[in-house]
């Protein structure tokens, strides 16, 4: 099935920017192997240029790997989950529910991001959950919430809970099941969400050499404050992804199609 929908030069050209910024998002995270399959999903909510009022937002078409994403087959849909276009592609009701949610109700989620990485999964497992024992972890005091599994995320009703669960948290790990980032730009979720990713890894690399050197909490706090990579001076993550579509670009450019 090709699902190709308007070229660029007959939508709004802020709602094409933002496709091709995603389309790249997806490949980088195929390029990194942060996919399961045809699952998970990487969400940005459009402008009010292109929306308006309303909430509107770009999600992956069920079924495609992400590196057959692109910028005219992502799927344009509401807070309800109703196609806006004439994409054929159907919509992952799963995905839905979480990004959906986060959407309409967090302040500032732009971008939302979900993984099911061996590491990010692994530490979601865990009783004590992500370890302040490390460089990566110790960058991200109090910026993480948890949130109880209750299966498979198909029913509405789990909404309102994930979102007290989440609080005003930029990063929320799904109990034996995942991780989750949001941010007001789609290179400032994937920075938090890199870092986060980094965490996991090392954590479960570092389990099997014996009890962790833990950082204090006054260190972890200090250390999370002087982390300029979120920090928008410095580009808030932009400089990092920009380097890693740029090696998408070499790679294989069709994200732009």
């Amino acid at each position: 099935m090709n699902a190709i929908l308007k070229p660029a030069s007959s939508m709004h050209p802020d709602e094409w920017a933002a496709r091709v910024e995603l389309a790249a998002c997806y490949r980088v995270f195929a390029m990194r192997g942060w996919t399961e399959m045809i699952y998970s999903h990487i969400t940005v909510r459009l402008p009010a240029s292109v929306a308006g009022s309303e909430k509107q937002f770009l999600i992956n078409p069920f079924g495609l790997h992400y590196s057959e994403v692109t910028a005219s087959n992502l799927l344009k849909i509401d807070v309800q989950g109703k196609k806006l276009d004439d994409n054929p592609w159907p919509v992952n009701p799963a995905g839905f529910t979480i990004h959906a949610a986060v959407h309409e109700h967090v302040d500032g989620a732009h971008c939302v991001m979900h993984t099911h990485t061996t590491a990010g999964i692994a530490v979601a497992c865990t009783q004590g959950g992500l370890a302040q024992n490390n460089f990566y972890s110790a960058q991200l005091h109090d910026m993480v919430a948890y949130h109880d599994f209750e299966g498979i995320t198909v029913h509405a009703d789990e909404a309102p809970r994930l979102l007290a669960s989440m609080g005003h948290k930029p990063l929320l790990i799904l109990r034996n099941h995942g991780l989750l980032a949001c941010g007001e730009t789609l290179p400032l979720a994937f920075v938090r969400l890199w870092t986060l990713q980094r965490a996991c890894e090392i954590q479960l690399a570092q389990a099997a050499l014996g009890p962790a050197i833990p950082v204090p909490e006054a260190v972890a706090k200090k250390t999370t404050h002087d982390s300029f990579q979120f920090d928008a001076k410095f580009g808030a993550g932009q400089d990092v992804f920009g380097a890693l579509v740029r090696q998408v670009e070499r790679l294989d450019p069709s994200y732009k199609n």
